[in-house]
């Protein structure tokens, strides 16, 4: 398995993911540089930090995660390698598991990076601006463990997307799906049913109700790993369209 995750690895190191993981936390960070510049007086850290995990959560997650599976994929259907990889006299099943590890890996990346970024900005931001600085204390334990959070939610949302983006060979499916997700997601964003839908799940982490974070937080990350799993199983034995 080590092996197969090496070979994942390299291929990543020559795709364009490196920059789709620094390009959107980037985006989340120049949005708030400037959010600060603009401002009239200071807030808190608390108000900087979780705008900065809502945004990624509700739009900039979902939209990274279509993206980055579309591209992960591609990298085998692109040049139709999979019925080479799949004559390998190695179990199938660490194939696409090694591809599912290495889209967790990323995202958790661009999960910290994106609370690094934000960190950055606002106090360069701040730096040019010093009436600005952000007043209280910076709880950077709280802020991880809510992004934590958030991406235990997203599990579900990328096994979907995975799982759609290594079955067919064309990218539009995976495409559409991953639009349409964060469509419904963007227009149903106060329905309480959004807890049950995969695409709103990682934003439910910073709902007020109790009963909302841990019902997203359950499902998102339990059936999320029982839907890659079962992808993984059925991936496996199914030829790619």
């Amino acid at each position: 398995m080590l092996a197969v995750l090496s070979v994942e690895i390299r291929k990543l190191n020559r795709s364009l993911a490196a920059v789709l993981a620094v390009a959107a936390p980037s985006l989340i960070a120049v949005f708030g540089f400037f959010m600060l510049l603009r401002g009239k007086a200071a807030q808190p850290w608390e108000m900087w930090m979780l705008s900065a995990i809502g945004i990624w959560a509700f739009f900039m997650l979902p939209m990274s995660v279509t993206a980055l599976t579309a591209l992960v994929a591609h990298m085998e259907h692109g040049p139709k390698s999979w019925d080479h990889l799949r004559s390998l006299p190695l179990p199938r099943w660490r194939l696409y598991a090694a591809k599912a590890v290495m889209v967790l890996a990323v995202v958790a990346i661009m999960s910290v990076l994106t609370l690094a970024l934000t960190w950055g900005a606002v106090m360069l931001a701040a730096t040019i601006k010093p009436d600005l600085t952000p007043t209280g204390p910076f709880e950077l334990g709280r802020y991880a463990a809510t992004m934590g959070k958030v991406f235990l939610a997203a599990i579900l949302m990328v096994s979907i997307q995975l799982w759609i983006a290594l079955r067919f060979a064309s990218f539009v499916p995976g495409l559409v799906v991953g639009i349409g997700g964060t469509f419904f997601s963007v227009v149903a964003t106060s329905a309480k049913q959004g807890v049950f839908f995969p695409w709103q799940m990682p934003v439910n982490m910073l709902a007020a109700e109790a009963w909302r974070v841990n019902t997203a937080l359950g499902l998102g990350c339990g059936l999320g790993l029982f839907v890659l799993a079962l992808a993984t199983a059925h991936l496996s034995r199914r030829e790619v369209l």
